[in-house]
């Protein structure tokens, strides 16, 4: 009786989703009036800040390592 049950509700929800599908059809395509904005142009990377936060990312291993015995 279990997967009778399962079963209705599978097709139910197959059911709803066709059912959304051919209304989404029926109406047409939707168009945006409003158009994105352009895109502004990527961000050079910046030296400094990468080095700075290797140094830092360098700085935690290197404390971590010496806090554990195993390294």
């Amino acid at each position: 009786m279990k997967q009778a049950k399962g079963a209705r509700k599978v097709a139910a929800a197959v059911t709803a989703v066709l059912q959304y599908i051919a209304e989404r059809e029926a109406v047409g395509p939707v168009v945006e009036s409003v158009s994105a904005p352009p895109l502004s142009p990527p961000c050079p990377a910046a030296a400094w800040g990468m080095t700075g936060r290797q140094d830092a990312m360098l700085f935690r291993t290197l404390w971590q390592r010496r806090l554990t015995k195993t390294w």
